[in-house]
């Protein structure tokens, strides 16, 4: 008696493999999208026109990486995290919660030191430069710090193309292995 392809596993395979390449064409799509992202971003770092500080995160993703000013009326609280100077060194990242003239509040990164603790500062104007969060890094560093290592578009992973990779990668071995059990079945 001659032996058949089963047809339900058969058919599941495929539909894996078809999901699995289609995973691999999105991943390509967002390697484009991020390309994009990226060129505006380091666009942006380069423009020296001062942006509004923006309220949320949603307002915030257009003026990423743009400079900007704010109007610290009141400090509500200072903190420290972890951070890099300018030239790499790890260390502490001192912050500030402002409260904005107009409304609403910003951290606010003063700048770098090795000193964990808190800096000495009560507010007044900042200039800096919008980060993710969003934050802005104060250039030139308040309260005495030395400046915090500045925000760079280009340390943002761009890994789309790794991962449609492995998509397709999963796809062949798949029907690599599928196949190797049909061959057996069949010989069988």
């Amino acid at each position: 008696m001659k032996q058949r392809i089963p047809i339900l596993p058969t058919i599941v395979v495929l539909l894996a493999v078809a999901v699995m390449i289609r995973l691999g064409f999105w991943q390509i799509d967002r390697l484009h999208q991020k390309e994009a992202l990226l060129a505006r971003y380091a666009g942006a770092a380069t423009s020296s026109a001062d942006v509004p500080f923006p309220r949320d995160a949603a307002a915030a993703e257009p003026l990423l990486y743009r400079h900007s000013t704010v109007d610290c009326t009141a400090v509500n609280g200072v903190s420290v995290i972890a951070g890099q100077s300018d030239r790499g060194e790890p260390g502490m990242a001192h912050t500030a919660r402002c409260a904005l003239s107009g409304g609403g509040s910003a951290l606010v990164v003063l700048g770098w030191s090795r000193d964990p603790a808190p800096a000495d500062w009560h507010g007044g104007r900042v200039a800096g430069t919008i980060a993710p969060g969003p934050r802005l890094i104060a250039d030139p560093p308040l309260a005495g710090l030395a400046p915090n290592g500045r925000p760079d578009p280009s340390e943002i992973p761009n890994n789309h193309l790794a991962y449609a990779v492995q998509w397709f990668l999963f796809a062949l071995t798949a029907l690599v292995i599928y196949a190797l059990a049909l061959r057996k079945r069949l010989k069988d």
